[in-house]
C-alpha cells in the first residue's frame, strides 16, 4: 500500500510537472472584490455617488424620525391643553358646590330677626360679597316660583293638586339651584303643582 501512495504523488512525466507551475492562475485574494464578483472596478465618481446616495438615505431617515417626534410632541401638547381646559371647569364646579351650603346658611341668618342692626348689616355685606364672587365665576341661581318644572334642573320633592296653578308649575322653592353655564352645580328642590 505504501508503494502505491508514493506512485500517485509523483508525476508520471517530468515535463508536465514543470509546466504546471507556469500555468497556475493567481490566487483569488490578489484580485479586487469587484473583479472577483465579475464586475468592473468602480471609478472614483461612482464611489462618490454611492456614498452620496447612502448619506441622502440616512438624512431622509433622520428627517422622518424628526418629523414623527415633532408630530408626537404636537399631539401631546394639544391633548394636554384639552385636558387642562376640561379639568378647570370641573374643579371650579366642585369647589363652588362645596360653598353652596355656606350660602344657604347666610340666607337663613338673614331670614332671622336680629336686634343688632350693625351685626345684620355686616352679615348682609358678607352675603353680598359672596354673591358677587360667585357671579364672577359665572354662577347663576335658578328655580323661582312660577317657572315651569324641568327634570334637567329641578328636583321635585313635593307635589300638590291645585287648579290655581298651571301644569308642572313650580309653586314653592325649598332650596334654590345653581349652575355655571350649562353645568348644574345643585338641582333646585321644589314643590310642583298638577
Amino acid at each position: 500500500m505504501t508503494t502505491v501512495a508514493k506512485e500517485k504523488k509523483t508525476p508520471e512525466k517530468p515535463e508536465e510537472a514543470k509546466a504546471a507551475p507556469e500555468e497556475a492562475t493567481p490566487a483569488p485574494e490578489a484580485q479586487p472584490e469587484k473583479e472577483a464578483a465579475g464586475q468592473a472596478p468602480e471609478s472614483p465618481g461612482e464611489a462618490k455617488e454611492d456614498a452620496a446616495a447612502k448619506l441622502q438615505q440616512e438624512l431622509d431617515s433622520v428627517k422622518d424620525q424628526m418629523l414623527r417626534i415633532a408630530a408626537e410632541y404636537e399631539n401631546y401638547r394639544k391633548r394636554s391643553q384639552r385636558e387642562k381646559e376640561n379639568i378647570y371647569p370641573e374643579a371650579t364646579a366642585a369647589v363652588i358646590a362645596k360653598f353652596l351650603p355656606i350660602l344657604d346658611n347666610f340666607k337663613r341668618a338673614l331670614a332671622c330677626e336680629s336686634t343688632d342692626a350693625e351685626f345684620r348689616k355686616g352679615v348682609e355685606m358678607i352675603y353680598k360679597s359672596f354673591l358677587d364672587t360667585l357671579a364672577q365665576f359665572g354662577v347663576e341661581e335658578f328655580g323661582a316660583p312660577g317657572e315651569a318644572f324641568s327634570p334637567d334642573s329641578h328636583n321635585a320633592v313635593l307635589h300638590i293638586e291645585d287648579e290655581a296653578y298651571g301644569e308642572n308649575e313650580i309653586v314653592e322653592v325649598l332650596q334654590p339651584g345653581y349652575r355655571i353655564g350649562d353645568r348644574v352645580l345643585r338641582y333646585a328642590m321644589v314643590k310642583v303643582a298638577n
